[in-house]
């Protein structure tokens, strides 16, 4: 591969693998799985590619007269290297952790990093690619011959983590661990950012409001009907726990509130500011839960009630839900709502 072809290739490897991996916080059923697929396989590719790289730089960068110059080439190498070394860990040898942080946890940051820096090169240092850097014969082989081979690492890579009984044979498809599952409310609690608001002090009183042609204002006993979902909470921050939930589904408080004909999309939204939105007809099969197993929500899991959401990611199980909205259109603002929920009051946990 020439170098430019190399470096530009490592580039759109970069861009491909954050793009798969920012797809793979919204995969959350099995006919998504293709995305987390798509992702190893490009991780494999960097991987490969990196040998070419290093194979053209590393005689330039030990040599003492040009280290202070290669210092930022030393940096994204560091990151590249990291990045992948917490992927393959993370996939092959359990739900470890560093510094208080999930090793998954620490792959998506590096590779964030890692994209902004790519992105910040390419601006200021990258040269033109070339037409023979594009579409030479050998380049092109030598493309194909490395994702043939990361293919072939990505199909055989279950197969030898349970020939080996290594602790990957055990992930989801997601990459997510088992932890918890029909123990109640013995499953790990999380917040999407740093959401920790204080325990409701009048729980007996009206704990949900629900805004349809009708408003609705209504305690935790009852949100109790006897519905129940069982369906698995997969956490990007990599763990999942499948559990029967129990409370009521989405669709008859919404029955219960009237639903205007225009309405066509229904905002769940907790106490600390966090919302999403999802499609009317999608809303009505969701379940609002007061129980996990046989036991009370309880606060740390969402308590009085959290959103169910069979197939999605944990981040769209919104938690101390207090209001159902009804809306025409979708809510643009809920992506920016799961990061400024930690910053208001309630977020915060404030009085």
């Amino acid at each position: 591969m020439t170098p430019r072809g190399t470096d530009w290739s490592l580039a759109l490897l970069v861009a491909i693998a954050v793009g798969t991996g920012l797809a793979t916080w919204f995969a959350g059923s099995p006919g998504a799985a293709w995305v987390f697929g798509a992702h190893a396989v490009g991780g494999t590719v960097i991987a490969f590619v990196l040998v070419y790289k290093l194979r053209r730089v590393l005689p330039r960068l030990i040599r003492r007269r040009r280290r202070r110059r290669d210092a930022a080439g030393i940096g994204a190498l560091t990151l590249v290297v990291a990045a992948l070394a917490t992927g393959y860990v993370w996939a092959n040898g359990g739900s470890l952790a560093l510094a208080g942080f999930t090793l998954l946890a620490w792959h998506a940051a590096l590779g964030c990093v890692l994209a902004l820096g790519v992105l910040t090169h390419a601006l200021l240092r990258a040269k033109p690619l070339r037409r023979r850097d594009a579409i030479d014969r050998r380049q092109f082989l030598t493309a194909v011959a490395l994702g043939a081979g990361a293919l072939a690492v990505w199909g055989i890579e279950r197969p030898a983590q349970r020939a080996l009984g290594l602790p990957g044979r055990r992930r989801r498809f997601t990459g997510s661990y088992e932890a918890g599952s029909f123990r109640g409310n013995a499953f790990p609690a999380t917040s999407w950012v740093a959401d920790r608001p204080r325990e409701l002090s009048d729980p007996g009183g009206p704990v949900l409001a629900v805004t349809g042609s009708r408003r609705l204002a209504l305690a935790a006993a009852e949100l109790d009907r006897g519905d129940e979902l069982v369906a698995t909470l997969d956490c990007t921050g990599g763990f999942y726990s499948t559990q029967r939930w129990r409370g009521v589904l989405l669709g008859r408080l919404l029955d219960d509130a009237g639903v205007d004909p225009a309405i066509a999309h229904v905002r769940v939204i907790s106490r600390t500011g966090y919302r999403w939105s999802f499609g009317l007809e999608h809303a009505r099969g969701l379940l609002l839960a007061t129980h996990v197993g046989d036991e009370p929500l309880s606060h740390r899991h969402g308590a009085p009630c959290r959103l169910v959401v069979p197939g999605r990611r944990g981040f769209q199980w919104v938690k101390w839900v207090e209001r159902l909205e009804l809306h025409e259109e979708p809510d643009p603002g809920a992506v920016a709502s799961t990061v400024w929920s930690s910053l208001t009051a309630a977020g915060r946990g404030a009085a």
